[in-house]
């Protein structure tokens, strides 16, 4: 790997054979858990301007419709997260000159308070080809990391680092884009009165001519919850038809469903892929191969959303089952192939499925690697309902450093997959009714109890072992089987996450307050340790759009689930008027609320809602500490086995969180709204 300088500059040519698509990277981490940023593509013409506004591409216009351009979007680390932009080359117009890779901070975010800044550029096969760190970082809100820029038949890359302290709408203008800010007053914040409703933040719009219409949720299609869990509340966006449209209309579900004609409940619409009749891990892993790898050939944004992150260009797709591959006396028949042809050149994967709680075989999948490797086939894909860790692998396989020919092995699981159809067809759109339909009729068969492709759904077999040691005192720091829970741990989280974000069409991410480069086995141990000394499984979740960020805990020793936020005083206002207006914005939320006066030193005043709300003043300390915050928390009994039945573990965490989520986080908005006032005197503190 070439590490860069600022303004130094390399051709692609010279770091690999194949340059003609590549992934870029943009990272960073902060202290606190909460440091993000929303990356930017622009391409533009010899003039150093976008050749329209449909040259920016952020997250309201992710791809280019002949695939040169794509954000795969965010994608957990050990240290935090990071955002990858996939890239070809060979698909860019003749008349663009330059790709500029950007990020922006919102709500007036300073990269410098950001650590760990940097660029990573990799080629198809992931092998990682350059780096550029930023240490200098301080008042700026948006930065152009680095471009690619042509000189004759070559590309090249070249460190920039320039900041811009005007964000956005900044850089957007320095390269030619008209941005359409907010009307005065349309979101201001609701008074001490209540009167208005819960309204969002939103960076200034950036018109072009790919913007989404009204997202809409369809009731039919939600992912399971436990009975009695409350629906996860779907955000709007409508944006503002300006300008002209060059681009069709992108497709969504529904604003609501038809009404059904059927006699009965007991009547059953026929499905486009049925899954009742499945009787065995074979047939399941065989239909669930077959209507993914179809859907994926006939929806070409689909396709290209799931191929994009592992290398592949954009192009004709076909996909394959039933395969035969020869090797040594018996051949090989992998689950399926998927091919990609692009300027006469074809790009091939081989496919390994597995399905219900089945764990993928290395035997197997080296056969595969070899296969690959001798018949020159750029990747392995398993699929399973694993979520692939860093520095965890599912499967270990050998890969020998003598053959010329890379052959790349990337695992998605069934969570990953259902995550990608609900984007596109809740949120992004798709480009026809027929696609939506199939993409839908997808989701439903994912979604279907009978269809093996649930996603992570059992905490392993090391699972009630350990909740026994715990609750008998018997569990000693080092015992191998803690570490199998903090792994599985993580995989759930990571899965919920992928629900949300479907569901919410926002970056939903967990947080991990470590330093960047920390090793991922020996955080884990840690974590480990930490479990059998304490009896708590705890992680922290960021969502876009929401206040703070939430804790989901799990205390092994009391079966109880704690989910809670911290939310800070607004800025400027009175602590009675504080504390008034919280209790009002939770006006919906369950009675059985904890809230909880965050100070300086020590504890501060807590209590149920219940009991707050006819006396907001009780939440103020009575010695007169300056308040920081409030802390907001539910409690639930944690489910006893291992699995996702309706008494399992793994089914009371979503339900916690979907609860939490809809019932508390979302009513936040109006009380975290900041409102700048005269400095005044503090309330007195109530009579005793």
């Amino acid at each position: 790997m070439r590490e860069m300088s600022k303004g130094a500059n390399v051709a692609l040519a010279a770091l690999s054979e194949d340059s003609g698509g590549v992934i870029v990277s943009l990272s960073w981490s902060s202290a606190e858990g909460d440091g993000d940023a929303d990356v930017s593509v622009l391409l533009l013409g010899d003039s150093g301007k976008v050749r329209s506004d449909s040259d920016f591409y952020f997250y309201n216009h992710p791809a280019a419709a002949d695939g040169s351009v794509q954000l795969l979007g965010k994608t957990p680390t050990d240290s935090g997260s990071e955002d990858r932009i996939s890239l070809d080359l060979t698909a860019v117009p003749l008349d663009v000159s330059r790709i500029v890779v950007a990020a922006s901070r919102d709500d007036g975010a300073r990269f410098g308070d950001l650590h760990d800044i940097r660029l990573t550029l990799a080629d198809r096969a992931s092998e990682v080809l350059l780096g550029f760190s930023m240490d200098d970082a301080s008042v700026e809100t948006a930065f152009v990391f680095g471009e690619l820029y042509r000189r004759g038949e070559e590309w090249k890359f070249r460190a920039v680092g320039q900041g811009y302290e005007s964000g956005l709408a900044g850089l957007a203008t320095d390269f030619g884009i008209e941005i359409d800010d907010d009307d005065e007053g349309e979101e201001e914040a609701a008074d001490d009165t209540g009167s208005k409703g819960v309204t969002e933040t939103e960076a200034p719009k950036v018109v072009t001519s790919a913007q989404s219409p009204a997202v809409t949720e369809d009731p039919t299609s939600r992912p399971h919850q436990s009975a009695g869990a409350e629906s996860v509340p779907q955000k709007t966006q409508t944006p503002r038809a300006r300008g002209t449209r060059t681009v069709k209309k992108k497709v969504t579900l529904p604003k609501v469903t038809k009404k059904s004609l059927a006699e009965n409940d007991s009547w059953k619409p026929a499905r486009l892929f049925p899954v009742p009749t499945l009787r065995n891990d074979k047939e399941r892993e065989l239909r669930a191969t077959s209507v993914l790898l179809s859907v994926m050939a006939q929806v070409p944004e689909f396709g290209r959303r799931l191929t994009a992150a592992f290398g592949a260009p954009a192009g004709r797709m076909q996909t394959f089952t039933e395969v035969s591959l020869p090797h040594g006396d018996s051949p090989r028949r992998p689950d399926g192939v998927i091919r990609v042809e692009r300027a006469g050149k074809l790009w091939t994967a081989l496919v390994e499925t597995k399905t219900n709680g089945n764990a993928l075989k290395a035997e197997q999948v080296q056969d595969y690697m070899d296969i690959a490797a001798r018949r020159g086939y750029e990747a392995v894909i398993t699929l399973s309902n694993d979520v692939a860790l860093e520095g965890s692998p599912l499967v270990d396989v050998k890969i020998d450093g003598r053959r010329k020919h890379k052959v790349t092995l990337w695992h998605l699981s069934w969570a990953e997959v259902a995550h990608q159809a609900q984007m596109l067809i809740r949120h992004e759109g798709v480009g026809n009714a027929a696609h939506a339909w199939l993409l839908h009729e997808l989701l439903h068969y994912l979604q279907h109890e009978n269809s093996g492709c649930h996603g992570f759904q059992n905490m392993g077999p090391a699972w009630v072992p350990v909740r026994n040691g715990i609750e008998a005192e018997t569990l000693s720091q080092g015992d191998p089987r803690a570490l199998q829970v903090v792994a599985s741990w993580e995989q759930l989280i990571r899965q919920i996450c992928l629900r949300l974000g479907g569901e919410l069409g926002q970056k939903a991410l967990p947080v991990q307050r470590v330093s960047r480069g920390t090793d991922p086995g020996s955080r884990r141990a840690a974590l480990a340790d930490r479990l059998c000394a304490e009896g708590r499984l705890s992680s922290e979740l960021r969502i876009d759009g929401t206040t703070g960020v939430f804790t989901i805990a799990a205390d092994l020793r009391t079966s109880k689930l704690r989910t809670s936020v911290d939310i800070p005083v607004p800025e400027g206002g009175y602590p009675l008027t504080s504390a008034k207006r919280l209790i009002r914005s939770l006006a919906e939320a369950p009675a059985d609320l904890h809230v909880e006066t965050l100070v300086e030193t020590g504890n501060g005043p807590r209590g149920t809602l219940e009991r707050l709300r006819p006396e907001p003043g009780d939440l103020l300390p009575r010695d007169g500490a300056p308040i920081t915050g409030f802390r907001l928390s539910l409690f639930k009994g944690m489910g006893g086995t291992r699995g996702a039945t309706e008494s399992g573990f793994i089914r009371s965490v979503d339900a916690a969180i979907d609860r939490f989520y809809g019932s508390v986080v979302t009513h936040l908005g109006p009380f975290d709204r900041r409102h700048p006032r005269r400095p005044q005197p503090a309330d007195p503190a109530p009579a005793g």
